[in-house]
């Protein structure tokens, strides 16, 4: 199964993705060919072409609602049947500990797919929002949840979590 769940996701890419540059490579570009980002995003390139883009941003926001909307359908099917393993197991204890591992995987996810909706929706439609805040977004959305999964994760280990505290609390001694 997971296998099968790693396939769909990578055909997902390799079908979706690699149209863009092909669309990009056919606009003409009559701005200066360096791109005010960190990094190549489709949005900064695209914003470098003259030509009407429309189709590209149609494309776009079809990926991007569909890509997270199907993510979100698969995450929510798959919280149910986590949710209803849970309460039947048969100690508080048990559905506790269990609730609190899902928990810190909903806040990973969550980690993801808000700086990156909101990164992209505010590319897209935020026509008063200034270039270094779509910078900024773009790098939180590339940076932050890596940052934080090892937090998120080792703040559910005790051994970490008691050093970490130690660390805290004993800093001035």
């Amino acid at each position: 199964m997971v296998a099968k769940i790693g396939l769909a996701v990578v055909l997902r890419s390799r079908i979706f993705v690699p149209i863009y540059p092909f669309v990009a490579r056919r606009w003409p570009y009559c701005r200066t060919s360096i791109i005010p980002h960190t990094y190549c995003e489709h949005m900064a390139v695209m914003k470098q072409a003259c030509a009407d883009f429309r189709v590209s941003v149609y494309y776009g926001l079809f990926l991007l609602f569909s890509g997270i909307g199907l993510d979100m359908l698969f995450i929510t099917m798959s919280y149910i049947q986590i949710l209803r393993a849970i309460f039947s197991r048969p100690t508080k204890d048990s559905r506790l500990k269990t609730f609190g591992t899902c928990i810190s995987h909903l806040c990973a996810i969550l980690t993801f797919y808000v700086p990156a909706l909101f990164s992209f929706l505010t590319q897209w439609f935020g026509r008063n929002v200034p270039l270094h805040f779509h910078i900024l977004m773009a790098n939180v959305y590339l940076l932050v949840p890596p940052m934080l999964n090892p937090i998120i994760y080792g703040g559910r280990t005790k051994q970490i979590r008691d050093r970490l505290l130690w660390l805290f609390t004993h800093r001035g001694t």
